[in-house]
């Protein structure tokens, strides 16, 4: 994975979420055992995309964890969904964050299929100390960017950005 710094402002999320920790979400092999799996499907089964207003990059989705009760190994909230310029117009069913500006680490992931190359990158992740970060993580809000790079499913690339101190 390649790793660079870098400084974001505030991001407005619009989508949908659900509260989970890792362990949930790693009980099953494949993916699909904890809540996060359902959730992704919802979104797009459903397009909820399409209802999201004032969208800043159509087709970005971005997946955020947020909210964390403690670290890595606690409760969080996850989120699915696009950026948008404005909260304004939002139809009850979706749900608002917004991410603080916030210095951060950006991996890019090698090639892969997924969710091989997503689980690999966060047991990476999870297995780093404050100095392969270059100071602690912040547990304020980590996300991951899916792009034009990530519509392949057996050989996406994908981007991960984890919140610093």
């Amino acid at each position: 994975m390649q790793k660079t710094k870098t400084k974001l402002d505030a991001i407005k999320l619009v989508g949908i979420k659900v509260r989970t920790n890792n362990k949930t979400e790693l009980a099953s092999q494949d993916g699909t055992g904890g809540k996060i799996f359902p959730c992704v499907q919802k979104y797009f089964a459903e397009k909820l995309f399409e209802k999201i207003p004032n969208r800043k990059n159509p087709g970005r989705t971005l997946c955020v964890y947020t909210e964390y009760e403690s670290d890595h190994t606690g409760d969080y909230t996850y989120y699915i969904g696009e950026e948008v310029n404005e909260f304004s117009k939002i139809p009850e069913d979706l749900n608002t964050v917004t991410l603080p500006p916030q210095t951060y680490i950006k991996f890019t992931t090698n090639p892969g299929p997924m969710p091989a190359v997503l689980r690999n990158a966060w047991e990476d992740i999870w297995n780093m100390s404050a100095q392969d970060f270059g100071s602690s993580r912040a547990y304020k809000a980590d996300f991951e960017v899916y792009d034009e790079r990530a519509h392949d499913h057996n050989n996406l690339i994908l981007d991960i950005f984890i919140g610093i101190k």
